[in-house]
């Protein structure tokens, strides 16, 4: 298994280096390199793309370029939602491109969270010549999984049981939560303040982990009112921000725990006559499709789904191959996306 985004150990060009290369998302990489027909994207994008992939040696697995043959049988991905944000929909992608180096296939199967819709679809794939199951979720979260999942090979994607009965595949947002928030000190900024998103959530509390740990190793104080409540939309990226210039020593740097606050971060600064990144550096996290196309573009991480989704259908293929790791946890690296809104 390629463990070049878990060990930091770089064998192979991944998905998410083209698109750091050619400065896009891995979404605008996907659609390129599949070919897909109704994306409406420039020819100039599209040429930066593919000039990218050659650059790097990456080649996007075709139908019929096939592996080490694995045990027969289709790949269930169940989730329980796509159509809100193109995080599932970016997994799916890595999950079936996985698959087919090894001729296998991945049927998509969304319970919009309905519990009966879920035990409907599990008790199918118990019936099917099954290799195995993805559980994957759209928010980062604990589940109860079903007890008829253990049945299968199963390996949740983007979720986690509390037991650690079966193997997970996470973003690495803690580390991420740091990154962030030390680019910003590389910067030379010393009050720092984070828009973190909604509370009780795990990519918040983790992302405001790392932004504490950094702080902490780089001798700056923890200042709590420089920690404001958002809510992933633009809308409170845009109020924090205007609530943060209106202190008696506001912040020099803002770390928006998501691009869509970033966007409204933008827009208060620009408001109030402040330059990005002169006066306020701004830092994004998920690298969304907006974020090459703000003013300034949006320096931020990357949310690794589609590795996240390649990673899990390894570890099925894998356990199909004999190779049982057993239940583990894997947090996958979330890099850093440089454009220009951060000195």
């Amino acid at each position: 298994m390629n463990d070049s985004r878990r060990t930091g150990v770089q064998l192979r060009p991944t998905m998410m280096d083209v698109a750091s290369r050619a400065g896009v998302s891995q979404a605008t990489v996907s659609l390129v390199l599949n070919g897909s027909p109704g994306a409406r994207l420039s020819e100039a994008t599209r040429i930066r793309v593919r000039e990218a992939a050659d650059e790097l040696g990456y080649k996007l697995f075709k139908r019929g370029q096939r592996r080490t043959p694995v045990e027969q049988g289709i790949i269930w991905f169940i989730a329980d939602e796509i159509a809100t944000d193109p995080w599932i929909g970016l997994a799916f992608d890595g999950a079936r491109e996985k698959a087919m180096e090894y001729g296998l296939m991945v049927c998509l199967f969304v319970t919009h969270g309905d519990p009966e819709t879920e035990a409907m679809v599990i008790n199918q794939a118990n019936q099917q010549p099954l290799l195995g199951v993805i559980y994957g979720t759209i928010l980062t979260r604990r589940v109860e999984p079903s007890v008829a999942l253990p049945e299968n090979r199963t390996v949740l994607l983007n979720c986690y049981d509390a037991k650690r009965r079966l193997p997970s595949v996470l973003p690495g947002e803690l580390v991420g939560g740091r990154v962030a928030t030390e680019r910003l000190i590389q910067a030379g900024r010393k009050r720092i303040g984070l828009i973190n998103g909604q509370e009780g959530l795990d990519a918040s509390r983790d992302r405001l982990k790392g932004y504490r740990q950094a702080l902490s190793s780089n001798d700056i104080s923890f200042d709590p009112d420089l920690v404001k409540p958002g809510n992933w939309e633009p809308s409170s990226g845009y109020e924090m921000t205007h609530e943060f210039m209106k202190m008696d020593n506001p912040p020099d740097a803002i770390f928006c725990a998501n691009d869509m606050m970033a966007v409204g971060c933008f827009d208060a600064l620009r408001e109030l006559g402040l330059h990005v990144p002169g006066d306020v550096s701004v830092i994004g996290f998920d690298d969304r499709e907006i974020a090459q196309f703000t003013r300034p573009p949006l320096t931020t991480l990357v949310l690794p789904q589609y590795e996240m989704g390649e990673i899990a259908a390894e570890l099925l293929i894998d356990a199909a191959g004999g190779l049982q790791a057993g239940p583990t946890q894997i947090k996958v690296e979330c890099p850093l996306v440089e454009r220009e809104s951060v000195e």
